[in-house]
């Protein structure tokens, strides 16, 4: 199933680019504009001008961020601010971060990984995908010829854990070391011994591949693929192109962790607070919260603990912004009427699941949010609790759907099944850095 490679990275030359901690930054579609804007200041080589370019005012089509991406990505070459591998390598990764207050080591193996068929090894996906986002990645890919950013994604296994393998390959002390702008640790050994590289190699072979975070860009690899190979009377199957940058973990480690992102709601019609509440009254048992007094993470806590127990029942989904401020856990009334709402082609774990309810039965019959384009126009998200409340407070959202994480046993089996939850059902944290190694797509290595 899964063929996976070493590659001759791209990677920075730090005693022409600086210090590496100031060049890399987030993945594109985490970025905020203000993050955006603090990224191009903190270093002139700074990753963020090949991942997420600034708009120009006179932008054209021979003069945009994609083609000054490109410029940049020539220019650093021939500077040496980036350089090339000499021979394919793996790339080992310990990230070390906090999480509720523990101290966690996530550890990774950044390969390329041969891009097929569902029956050829295909990656296997649980989210669907914004097709606007689709289509930025792959003018940049176009453009650049370089995958910038890894996909993260999970491998089972019935062997020892990647994690062990991992440890014992990554000996000494590692060849990189980065700290990004929320405290995480970043070290990377760089693997290019034969005998270590066939043992990875036979470890990953016939498993399958499930995509934890990066679907826009696993999407986009294929669509380049296909692109490049209409455009060839002949493919060997080694050009670079039928392959993409991945850093794998392994699904039973406990340091891999998946966060709920919240949805902000503005309505696409006039409906009164008292309406609504009766229509999500018919398939939803709607339990009150009255705010206590205290801060706002006061008033939070107990109520998120009420979520988190009620979810550990079944599907519960927080509601805020309806009725005078009120905090909401709204749980199935019946059932079996909301499993007949869903499409029956579907797995019982893709109808089980908090966001498939939310998107399927309330965003879309409920409250008409039911195209691209009004999701698009209608819905935002946050990964803070506090962010999504201020945000209604503020009047920019009119309400906010508190979640649930999405277990990632859940998330395999969705995955296994073929289904696609809605975009943003899942935020795999840490997130990947882009620009500690890139993956070039312009010759066969």
């Amino acid at each position: 199933m899964a063929e996976v490679q070493p590659f001759r990275g791209l990677r920075y030359n730090i005693e022409r680019a600086g210090d590496i901690s100031s060049l890399i930054s987030p993945p594109y579609d985490i970025i905020s504009p203000e993050e955006q804007r603090f990224y191009y200041r903190q270093s002139p080589h700074n990753v963020i001008r090949l991942e997420l370019g600034e708009h120009q005012t006179f932008d054209s089509p021979e003069n945009d961020k994609y083609t000054r991406a490109a410029d940049t990505l020539k220019k650093w070459l021939e500077e040496g601010i980036l350089f090339r591998e000499t021979l394919p390598a793996f790339y080992i990764f310990e990230h070390r971060f906090m999480h509720q207050g523990v101290t966690k080591r996530r550890w990774g193996l950044t390969a390329r990984v041969r891009l097929g068929s569902q029956s050829q090894g295909e990656a296997r996906r649980h989210e669907g995908i914004l097709e606007s986002r689709l289509q930025d990645r792959l003018n940049l890919l176009r453009s650049c010829r370089v995958n910038s950013s890894p996909i993260l994604a999970m491998i089972r296994h019935n062997q020892q854990g990647l994690p062990s393998l991992l440890t014992r390959l990554a000996r000494g002390s590692p060849d990189l070391s980065a700290v990004d702008h929320q405290g995480v640790a970043h070290n990377m050994w760089v693997i290019r011994d034969e005998q270590s590289i066939a043992e990875v190699s036979a470890w990953c072979a016939d498993e399958a591949l499930y995509i934890a975070d990066g679907h826009h860009r696993y999407e986009t690899a294929l669509a380049y693929q296909r692109e490049q190979q209409a455009a060839r009377s002949h493919c060997s199957g080694s050009e670079a192109f039928n392959f993409v940058m991945m850093t794998l973990t392994d699904a039973k480690d406990p340091a891999v962790v998946a966060l709920p992102t919240h949805r902000l709601v503005r309505l696409p019609k006039a409906q009164s607070s008292a309406k609504l509440r009766e229509e999500l009254g018919l398939f939803f048992d709607v339990e009150d919260f009255a705010l206590g007094g205290g801060t706002l993470p006061q008033i939070l806590k107990p109520w998120l603990s009420v979520l988190e127990e009620r979810g550990k029942e079944g599907v519960a989904v927080g509601l805020y912004g309806l009725n005078n401020q009120r905090l909401y856990v709204m749980t199935p009334r019946q059932r079996a009427k909301l499993q007949a709402m869903l499409p029956s082609s579907y797995s019982q774990d893709w109808k089980d699941s908090d966001v498939t309810l939310l998107h399927w039965i309330i965003l879309r019959q409920i409250m008409g949010i039911n195209t691209p384009e009004k999701e698009e126009e209608c819905l935002g998200y946050t990964l803070d609790e506090q962010e999504a409340i201020n945000r209604v407070n503020s009047g920019e959202y009119q309400l906010a759907f508190l979640m649930n994480p999405v277990p990632i046993p859940k998330v395999l089996a969705v995955a296994d099944a073929g289904d696609r939850m809605p975009p943003k059902s899942t935020y795999f944290y840490p997130k990947l850095p882009t620009g500690l190694v890139m993956y070039p797509l312009w010759d066969e290595l």
